[in-house]
């Protein structure tokens, strides 16, 4: 018994010695402490100039009109394959007339302009609109997107790529 209980001591003596050597480097909380801060200066400010020999040592240059242009591109479309291009052009010019007549008959609501794009074969629907018309777009049949607007004004059916945020709607809103 005396032999256990040495033994256990040893052992409670050894755990603590390991536990208090693994926490030597630590900071309370258990997170080791940072890096040295990096001594060279930094810029501290983004100064709207384009010419950076005009700028105060402090000022990163940047373009505004730039970064706004940039920051807009999520909605443009990308190239799309002329094979893609050809099947979704075939496709529209099949969707049309039903759109078309749609619109002549006032019945631009989504639910109408889902089953003419469905009826023309389109999946990937996506749609906001109401009565009074009909904002769509799909998927076309060899890739690339048919997008348009169904509403009492001119029908409206374009084709072009997937939008930079992907998929074919363009987004609403900004990032």
């Amino acid at each position: 018994m005396a032999a256990t209980r040495g033994m256990t001591g040893l052992l409670l003596a050894s755990a603590v010695a390991l536990l208090l050597a693994g926490c030597a480097g630590a900071t309370p909380g258990g997170v080791a402490p940072a890096a040295a801060p990096n001594a060279s200066p930094t810029p501290t400010r983004a100064c709207p100039q384009i010419d950076a020999a005009d700028l105060p040592p402090d000022c990163v240059p940047y373009d505004p009109d730039d970064a706004m242009a940039q920051n807009e591109r999520y909605r443009d479309r990308m190239e799309m394959p002329a094979s893609s291009r050809a099947a979704a052009e075939e496709a529209v010019e099949a969707l049309r007339p039903a759109l078309e007549q749609l619109r002549a008959k006032g019945e631009v609501s989504p639910d109408s302009v889902q089953a003419a794009l469905q009826d023309a074969g389109l999946d990937g629907i996506q749609m906001i609109g109401d009565e009074r018309g009909t904002e769509f777009s799909a998927n076309g049949p060899e890739g690339g997107c048919i997008f348009g607007v169904v509403s009492d004004d001119p029908l409206t059916v374009e084709v072009g790529g997937y939008v930079m945020d992907g998929g074919c709607f363009t987004p609403r809103g900004g990032h």
